[in-house]
């Protein structure tokens, strides 16, 4: 069942991460088309206007044998590199208000921060290919500077130009190949693919939530099920365990009043019938609202007279100095002492010493045999359910391995300690301390 439960368990974990990876790929995707679907719709308009920023007093807007001069006397070295870059800068400059103001009014009720820039990347002298420039320059570009452009516009255009020398009049080809590229970049994509996503973030969270809080409660649940499954085992084995001893007491007790009529007797048979009555009411504890009774000093001296009339061929000397009530469960405290005792019997124990004492705020238990004793590896398992010893298991009494687990439970239950001594064929010795208030 356990096995099964914690496969059950990875399944489901395993597919909630499945979901989880889903959703994010999902939402991944979701983002690339948006990004996409609103670099499109910047970029369509965007193009058309730098399109005509020859109208707005761009380096086209002068005539073309203002530019081509520019280029012919750059060539031909009669202005310097540094004239020639400042006469593109200077147009830069121009248009860069003029841009950068179309472009924020453009694009305001989307709430886009847009950044622009077209630049020269290439000028070559047709003639001789000789490259003019060995780097970008710009031509337009908004206050809002480009650092990763997302979409790029390239283009190439001739300018041609036949001019005729002074010298012999003859004309020579100063036609020049430029290519320009344009690149556009939304600074501030990502808040707003996010807040047109944000509907749909927080609905795939919602999902993954509720899977994931569905998942905690069936675990939970599964949890609590396996843990009512334990208890109500150990229940069983408890009382189970419980009934041989009345039982068999019983038993013996029906054949002595065959023989003769003992007073001590059908004391004895009251006390059985009681504790087959409380290990009764243990199986239903939703309708046996009764406080536990109390253990009394005299209770202790019953409970070894019950084990000395089952066991005739053990001697079971107890030494009881309680002198008052203690707040024990009566119950419990017959089943811990039985269950030591009888241990003891089942191995091969012919004489066991009980001593019952207390000191301030501590009740102690002692319980010594003469059986065939424990080996020290056997001291970590022998409190565990089911466990038995194998070797020098020489009684004819067998057991379940359930009496030293039940009384470890005791123990713990009032908070004490369990301390055990022995040596192979010397006996065993238990000793138990649980604290407690008057």
């Amino acid at each position: 069942m356990m096995s099964k439960s914690k496969y059950l368990i990875a399944l489901f974990a395993a597919l909630f991460l499945l979901l989880l990876g889903i959703q994010v790929y999902f939402m991944y995707k979701t983002y690339q088309v948006k990004e996409r679907e609103i670099y499109r719709t910047v970029h369509k308009g965007l193009t058309d206007y730098t399109d005509r920023l020859e109208d707005l007093g761009g380096i086209k807007s002068r005539t073309d044998d203002t530019i081509q001069k520019i280029l012919i006397r750059y060539h031909d070295k009669k202005i310097s590199k540094k004239e020639f870059l400042a006469f593109f800068e200077n147009n830069r400059k121009d248009n860069e208000k003029h841009l950068s103001q179309y472009v924020d009014s453009r694009f305001k009720k989307e709430g886009y921060v847009i950044a622009t820039k077209t630049e020269y990347i290439s000028i070559v002298y047709a003639p001789d290919s000789t490259h003019l420039i060995n780097q970008p320059i710009v031509l337009y570009e908004t206050k809002n500077k480009v650092t990763n452009s997302k979409i790029s516009n390239r283009g190439k255009w001739e300018t041609t130009s036949k001019s005729t020398t002074t010298e012999g009049g003859q004309s020579r080809d100063d036609s020049f190949i430029v290519k320009s590229n344009t690149g556009f970049q939304i600074l501030n994509i990502k808040t707003i693919i996010f807040k047109e996503l944000a509907l749909l973030t927080l609905c795939c969270a919602v999902l993954l939530a509720s899977v994931l809080l569905i998942y905690i409660f069936t675990v939970k649940n599964l949890a609590r099920q396996q843990k009512q499954v334990e208890v109500l085992h150990t229940v069983v084995d408890n009382i189970s365990h419980e009934f041989k001893t009345p039982i068999a007491t019983l038993k013996i007790a029906s054949k002595a009043l065959k023989k003769d009529l003992n007073p001590e007797t059908l004391p004895l048979i009251d006390r059985q019938i009681s504790r087959l009555e409380n290990l009764m009411s243990q199986l239903h504890k939703d309708e046996n609202d009764k406080e536990p009774t109390a253990i009394q000093p005299e209770d202790w001296n019953f409970f070894i007279q019950d084990l000395a009339f089952t066991y005739p061929e053990v001697n079971f000397d107890l030494s009881n100095q309680i002198t008052n009530a203690l707040p024990f469960d009566k119950s419990l405290m017959e089943t811990l002492v039985k269950n030591l005792c009888e241990n003891s019997v089942k191995y091969g124990s012919s004489h066991v010493n009980i001593n019952i004492s207390t000191i301030p705020h501590h009740f102690k238990i002692e319980v010594s045999d003469n059986g065939c004793g424990i080996e020290k590896k056997e001291f970590n398992h022998i409190f565990e359910k089911f466990y038995r010893i194998q070797s020098n298991n020489i009684h004819n009494t067998k057991g379940l391995g359930l009496g030293l687990y039940f009384v470890k439970k005791i123990v713990t239950k009032y908070h004490g300690t369990t301390d055990v001594s022995s040596r192979p064929e010397a006996g065993t010795t238990f000793k138990i301390s649980i604290p407690y208030e008057n």
